[in-house]
């Protein structure tokens, strides 16, 4: 599992499922939507190449293409986190869970 954070979501990859994908869409995506910081490794896995969190932080446009491009074209390995603040205070008192 890769993990990193943007400035208000962390990604969450599943690298294994990287092994067996052909499309490697959410590194296209990626390029195409965002700033490109996702990259392979001499494995085909996604990681980030070169950049360091705070970098990531700065740079990470928060588009979700990688997710998106994963799930629909690739191997569904990604998962992004979007917490919101107050939800599940809110969910309670609703008693909706």
């Amino acid at each position: 599992m890769f993990e990193f954070s943007e400035k208000s979501l962390k990604v969450k990859i599943d690298t294994d499922k990287c092994d067996s994908c052909e499309s490697k869409a959410c590194v296209k995506a990626c390029r195409k939507y965002a700033r490109g910081i996702l990259s392979l490794d001499t494995k085909g896995r996604v990681w980030i190449d070169g950049l360091t969190d705070d970098e990531v932080l700065r740079l990470g446009t928060e588009c979700l293409a990688c997710e998106y491009a994963c799930k629909f074209y690739g191997n569904d390995a990604i998962l992004i986190e979007v917490p919101i603040i107050g939800l599940d205070e809110y969910l309670e008192k609703r008693r909706l869970r």
